[in-house]
């Protein structure tokens, strides 16, 4: 998973941008969030233009965590903030994608699309409840970067469709992943 490898790998280069003491991460967080989840009024039109708003909202929710970390402003509010707000972002992109399917009256797209976004919600979730309990799971083979790397691809080079077939798959793969991985840690 691309966060577990490279997570702060671009805080060196964003640096600069982060230390300006007026940014706060969670206005930053809030800006991707609205940025990201605009792309949902423009894919249904326009592929190419909502994978470069999805780019484009990215950008900022590495910032936010940049910005955080190396002020040392990093909180809890701050990260239930920013994952919660990801889960708004995710929702509209696929609402986006949804419209996309339905006005091309696509129904096998619109259905594996719903599909998606119910993996992808569950991911974080079945993340979340296990550590709650004291417990790590960030196995799996598709995280969130994962998600929207692929996502915005597939609208920009415009294989939206095989794209979201892949990342539903790969989705629910890590939802069971994730399920066993806990049963195991666990079971007595």
């Amino acid at each position: 998973m691309l966060s577990h490898r490279f997570g702060h790998v671009l805080d060196r280069p964003l640096a600069p941008v982060a230390r300006a003491r007026s940014l706060s991460p969670n206005a930053v967080t809030v800006l991707g969030t609205v940025i990201t989840s605009s792309s949902a009024l423009v894919i249904p039109f326009s592929l190419f233009a909502g994978g470069l708003i999805i780019l484009a909202g990215g950008f900022f929710d590495l910032l936010d965590g940049a910005i955080a970390r190396i002020n040392n402003r990093k909180t809890d509010l701050g990260a239930f903030l920013d994952s919660s707000l990801d889960r708004i972002a995710d929702g509209f992109i696929f609402l986006g994608l949804c419209v996309y399917f339905f006005r091309l009256e696509h129904g096998p797209a619109l259905v594996v699309t719903i599909l998606g976004l119910m993996a992808s919600l569950i991911i974080s979730y079945v993340r979340a409840r296990p550590e709650a309990l004291g417990q790590t799971c960030s196995v799996g083979l598709i995280e969130r970067p994962e998600r929207l790397i692929l996502i915005s691809l597939g609208c920009l080079f415009s294989v939206i469709w095989p794209v979201i077939i892949a990342l539903a798959v790969l989705s629910w793969i890590t939802v069971f992943q994730r399920i066993i991985h806990v049963r195991r840690k666990l079971s007595p």
